[in-house]
Order: structure tokens, then C-alpha cells, then sequence
């Protein structure tokens, strides 16, 4: 499984009868609902209060256990560790470039990502999460109705972004959280596909974030499984945690959150 997907929805409880009852008669706007999904989670004040987040967690796939571990700041600046008995590997994207250390592979020096990786890498750590401030990212929203997900009834919203990627949200219809998202990414006319099933939602400094996630691909029976263990809000670390070193280092020396 691609490690940089284990990621992707790290960043993603407050319903009202009478929203409810209006509901049945008046179908809510894409921007109704995404007023619901933030208020839910904290409001908007408290998400930008949020201007750091460390992240330590572990992913159960196939009988294997990785630890991870993410530093993240606005910008998409992102560094990701994933360690594998005592090999950790990291990945990194300083807001214009992504790069990685993969004793995986052979290789214990930095080196540039590919494009494809790199694009996946900013687009999945958008700092507050595509449904804020959407219009000002060029993306468009529109809200398709009501969709079963696993038998549950949830609202769906669907997000157009500004590079035609699509991004499927499904949300709780009494809470407004998110329970699940589905992603298309077109790369070269080919589409890759990958979901998520987010629950334990908990929170951290007045906002809601899920502590437990299954992710995988449609068409790919192999799923993980990722438990968050510890996420501190407005940890401070400079910018030069997220570029590339100039000079060799030792891989398991790289880990981002205490790895």
C-alpha cells in the first residue's frame, strides 16, 4: 500500500431538529451543510486557531504493524514518518517540493520525489481541509443528496478542486461529520481511486478530529487500518523541519514526531 495514502485523511457534534425538519421539505445548500460540517467540528475560530499539529499513530495492514508520525503547518508543509522494525522511512513537502528518505529501497540519502507523489502529498495535507474557504481555492461544491454508507443514511458533498480532482464527502446527518471520503485523482488520463472511513472522533484544542481511519482503494482488497495514539495542537517547529537536507542523513535520525 502506498504509504503516502495512510495520510490522506488525517485532517478532516452539533445537529438541530429544526434543520432536520426543514431538510425533509427544502434540501440544503453545498454551503448550509459545510456550515454545519465546521461548526460541528469547533467553528471556524478554533480551526485557524490551530496553526500546528504532531501526529504519532500506528497502521495495522496484512499483519504488519507501522508506526507513523506527521508534523503539519498551513501551506501543506508536511513531514511523515513511517517506521518498520526500526527502518523508518520519511516523507516530506516544504510547499514546492516533495522529497523522501527510503532505506525501503536501498537508499539512506534525501531525494526528490516524483511528480505524481509529490502532487498526492500536497493535495492530501491541505492544512484545514478542502470544505474552508473552498471558493478561494478555486474548488467547487455541490451537494448530491442523500447516499447509504455501509447502511447508514449520509449527506453527501462533492468537491470539484481547481486541478479536476474529485473528492466525495459523506456526512453524518445528525452530527455533520464526516464518516467517509472518496477520492478520484487523475494522473495522465488514468484514475486512481482511494477511500476513507473515519470514526472516534476526538478533540483537540476545541476541535474534532478522527482518531480512527480505514483507508484503501476500490479496487485494491487491501486495507489499513490507522489508530491515532497522540495529536498536539500548536507544537512549535521551524520551517526548516519540511526541506530537503543538503547533506546526507541517517533515515531513522529523520522521524517527525519523535520516531
Amino acid at each position: 500500500m502506498n504509504r503516502i495514502l495512510i495520510f490522506s485523511a488525517f485532517f478532516c457534534c452539533i445537529g438541530t431538529a429544526g434543520f432536520q425538519a426543514t431538510a425533509q421539505s427544502v434540501a440544503p445548500t453545498a454551503d448550509e451543510l459545510i456550515a454545519k460540517n465546521i461548526e460541528a467540528k469547533g467553528g471556524l475560530a478554533a480551526i485557524k486557531a490551530i496553526t500546528s499539529l504532531r501526529m504519532k499513530g500506528k497502521v495495522e495492514t496484512q499483519g504488519i504493524v507501522i508506526l507513523i508520525g506527521a508534523d503539519r503547518k498551513p501551506d501543506s508543509l508536511v513531514r511523515q514518518t513511517s517506521t518498520i522494525q526500526g527502518m523508518t522511512q520519511v516523507q516530506a513537502y516544504d510547499g514546492s517540493e516533495g522529497w523522501q528518505i527510503n532505506p525501503f529501497s536501498g537508499r539512506r540519502d534525501p531525494e526528490r520525489m516524483g511528480e505524481n507523489d509529490t502532487r498526492d502529498m500536497a493535495e492530501n495535507n491541505d492544512f484545514y481541509g478542502p470544505l474552508i474557504d473552498y471558493k478561494q481555492k478555486g474548488s467547487k461544491v455541490e451537494y448530491l443528496g442523500h447516499q447509504t454508507v455501509d447502511g447508514d443514511d449520509a449527506l453527501l458533498l462533492k468537491v470539484t478542486l481547481k486541478n479536476g480532482d474529485l473528492i466525495n464527502y459523506f456526512l453524518d446527518p445528525d452530527t455533520y461529520l464526516e464518516i467517509r471520503t472518496e477520492k478520484q485523482m487523475f494522473v495522465r488520463g488514468s484514475v486512481h481511486e482511494s477511500y476513507n472511513n473515519l470514526g472516534s472522533y476526538k478533540k483537540v484544542n476545541g476541535v474534532y478530529f478522527p482518531f480512527s481511519i480505514e483507508t484503501g482503494a476500490p479496487r485494491n482488497p487491501v486495507s489499513a487500518k490507522i489508530t491515532i495514539t497522540s495529536l498536539e495542537a500548536n507544537v512549535a517547529f521551524p520551517d526548516a523541519e519540511f526541506r530537503m537536507p543538503a547533506a546526507p542523513v541517517k533515515a531513522a535520525a529523520g522521524g517527525a514526531a519523535g520516531q
